[in-house]
């Protein structure tokens, strides 16, 4: 009896010690936990399920398509032109020239993602953006814009712009409205005509900030406030003032991903 009962317990230890072993294998490893990523080298529409594409030939005058004349790999790239101007905007109704498909992360199995996130995007510009002389805007375009709104109405946004002046600068930093930056270039100019690598980096938690790089260097750095921590959708493409009357964009290669800092 004494021997049968050893024997049970040993059988209790090996148990027990099997048990404890399977659960430390399964225990989850929170350092290696793959971050949430959004990638397209826009090879095909389907990259855009299911989110909202502006419509071709934009108030008559914006177009967009996938389109293998310039690429910076693959077959396609993302192309989106101007054929003329629009009448000027009003306090009810927005004119800019828009051409691109919107990635609506909330529309995502697992929804609007969180930052920090970086953002990379190839990008080829052929437009000439002017001073305006008779008290009106200037010129300016935009590569991209970015909102934690998870509705049709973005009222905190914040883009990558383009200048009359050639400088590729955020807009809307540190709050909606405001240009004020912790760094800004003032003499690495954009080149047009070429491709060119904007790398962002958006960080919209308290005390958050963006910063954007242009082939590697940084042009712009700003904090950011008043912004809930969510990345819900995002626009590239074609988005200029109406006055604009032609030029082309072609974006290629984009990647978001959630980091855990710069």
């Amino acid at each position: 009896m004494k021997k049968m009962i050893e024997i049970n317990i040993l059988i209790f230890l090996v148990g027990l010690f099997a048990v404890s072993c399977e659960k430390e294998a399964i225990k989850p490893d929170l350092n290696n936990i793959k971050k949430r990523e959004f990638i397209s080298s826009f090879e095909t529409v389907d990259d855009f399920a299911n989110f909202y594409i502006t419509p071709q030939g934009y108030k008559g005058t914006t177009y967009h398509e996938l389109s293998d004349s310039i690429v910076y790999s693959g077959t396609y790239s993302h192309k989106a032109w101007i054929t003329g101007t629009n009448p000027p905007s009003t306090l009810l109704i927005n004119n800019n020239h828009r051409g691109y498909p919107t990635i609506q992360l909330q529309n995502t199995v697992k929804g609007s993602f969180k930052t920090p996130c970086y953002i990379t995007l190839w990008v080829w510009l052929d437009m000439e953006l002017q001073e305006n002389t008779s008290r009106g805007d200037d010129d300016w375009f935009s590569f991209a814009t970015f909102t934690d709104a998870e509705t049709d109405n973005w009222d905190r946004t914040v883009l990558v712009n383009l200048n009359h002046k050639g400088f590729v600068h955020l807009g809307h930093v540190p709050n909606q409205g405001e240009q004020s930056y912790i760094f800004q270039t003032t003499n690495l100019r954009f080149p047009q005509k070429e491709w060119v690598k904007l790398k962002i980096y958006l960080d919209f938690r308290n005390n958050g900030y963006a910063k954007v790089w242009q082939n590697g260097q940084l042009v712009s750095y700003a904090n950011l406030h008043n912004i809930d921590n969510k990345l819900s959708q995002i626009h590239f493409g074609m988005y200029a003032p109406p006055q604009i009357a032609n030029g082309v964009i072609y974006n290629d290669e984009l990647k978001i991903i959630e980091v855990d800092g710069e």
